[in-house]
């Protein structure tokens, strides 16, 4: 699955539109204090009143918003677990194709059962699903043909889950304008916090824009944070490396071939390296990969001296145990339009942007450890211009 495909299946939810049928809606409400179940329905989401509606379709678009291998995690289910007793590949592969929505609501809740079990959860939760169909043209649209690309269009039936926490409202105090009087706010019912989904999952997959019922995505609220627990017992599905273990893994596998110490200049070539190859990509559907060959490539052209692809290949063999393991290339390297690499020192911590690190540098200066940063102008702390020194 790629980023173009979720960014497809997440502008589609949204109201009145022809290419998106969601035909029901279960809500279950879970204690904390007793980790049960204290309430359940399930309705047609058309009989729904519109702003829930809406409300419900910003948290499900929400749910889909983010990176892959940060906060969306295409995973495989596991083999073995087909073994065990209502495995959630069967489930869910029989909730998709019943047409009874009775069925469809109880093989859900078997779903909540795995959720709930073994599982102390802080907050009152609530657990929401929706079964529907999103439409995908299946050719593009031509202005000049009488028929549109959307004429022709190839229906893909899915599950979404949604896990959201709730909390309880602020104490307030309010005006009502028709009393004109001051009042304390009384309401102690608990808000279901929409905006905010922890986790969830859709079902199933795609790949090459086709349905792929052996692979879901799953969805984490915090980004390289997921619940392993609920992709294990929950979902049934394989463990998946998140962007920011990659990158951990790739910088082990340099330590290994180059040391522990480079220079700035050194490490900024490496990203641009990285960079270049993601460029090079970026017309094509799989996103940029790097085996042992292309980090030799990378490495050499980078200046590090002695790498040989046999140094890179034990190298990947000792850090993943793995010398045909491929690395994502975005997940390696900091973005250079929105993220930053930290300087992290015990005075204070520095952030710049990767094609910028050749201008920093770990000076030796009366016998101390010095971070110099080049400057184009002068340095403006608080609105006070920084006088400048000369080293001798």
């Amino acid at each position: 699955m790629n980023k173009k495909e979720v960014a497809h299946i997440r502008k589609q939810f949204k109201l009145d539109n022809h290419l998106m049928n969601i035909y029901d809606i279960l809500n279950v409400y879970i204690m904390k204090e007793t980790n049960e179940i204290y309430h359940w329905e399930r309705n047609p989401f058309e009989l729904v009143d519109r702003e829930k509606q809406e409300l419900y379709m910003g948290n499900f678009k929400k749910l889909l918003t983010g990176e892959l291998d940060h906060k969306l995690f295409e995973l495989k289910f596991q083999e073995e677990a087909e073994d065990q007793k209502d495995p959630s590949r069967v489930l869910l592969h029989q909730a998709m194709q019943t047409g009874d929505p009775e069925e469809w609501q109880d093989l859900m809740l078997l779903l909540v059962d795995k959720m709930m079990a073994d599982t102390t959860y802080e907050r009152d939760t609530v657990i929401t699903f929706v079964r529907g169909q999103y439409y995908r043209p299946t050719k593009a649209r031509n202005e000049e043909a009488e028929e549109t690309g959307n004429d022709e269009v190839f229906g893909h039936p899915f599950i979404l889950c949604s896990v959201n926490s709730t909390e309880k409202q602020r104490k307030a105090l309010l005006f009502d304008y028709v009393e004109r009087e001051f009042k304390y706010n009384i309401i102690v019912d608990p808000i279901i916090k929409l905006s905010t989904p922890e986790q969830g999952f859709f079902y199933p997959s795609v790949t090459d824009n086709y349905s792929d019922v052996n692979r879901v995505l799953y969805c984490t609220g915090k980004s390289n944070d997921p619940n392993e627990r609920f992709i294990s017992e929950v979902l049934n599905a394989q463990r998946s490396v998140t962007a920011m273990e990659e990158r951990g893994i790739f910088e082990d596998i340099v330590k290994e071939v180059a040391g522990e110490q480079l220079d700035s200049a050194t490490i900024a070539h490496v990203y641009e390296e990285i960079h270049h190859v993601i460029e090079s990509h970026q017309d094509e559907e799989e996103p940029a990969k790097l085996d042992y060959t292309d980090v030799e490539r990378v490495l050499t052209a980078s200046g590090i001296d002695n790498v040989t692809k046999e140094a890179v290949e034990r190298a990947f063999e000792t850090i993943v145990d793995d010398k045909n393991y491929e690395l994502k290339a975005n997940s390696v390297i900091p973005k250079f339009t929105s993220k930053s690499i930290k300087i992290d020192t015990k005075v204070a911590t520095i952030t710049v942007s990767p094609q910028d690190l050749r201008y920093v540098k770990q000076v030796n200066y009366q016998g101390r450890r010095c971070i110099l940063i080049e400057v184009d102008e002068d340095a403006v702390i608080e609105g006070f211009t920084l006088s400048t020194e000369t080293l001798l």
